[in-house]
């Protein structure tokens, strides 16, 4: 996978080449998806109808990603 970082970043990262960034950036996604799988699991449990544990999914999914965004932008 090959993403593109905000120059300041990355020159913020090229002060600790000792840092294996790869690792940090595979254990958050990998702690992110686990998040969003538990949450999925949450909701497929769930006795709503299957439309409110869409929306509740959703918008569970879309506050964690509004609360790790800074820390994935910076």
């Amino acid at each position: 996978m090959t993403f593109s970082l905000p120059e300041t970043l990355y020159k913020k990262m090229k002060k600790y080449p000792e840092i294996k960034w790869s690792h940090i950036a595979r254990g958050a996604i990998e702690k992110y998806l686990e998040r969003l799988e538990l949450t999925d699991k949450i909701a497929s449990k769930s006795k709503l109808k299957e439309e409110d544990v869409e929306s509740l999914s959703e918008e569970i999914k879309r506050r964690s990603w509004e609360k790790f965004q800074p820390v994935l932008d910076d």
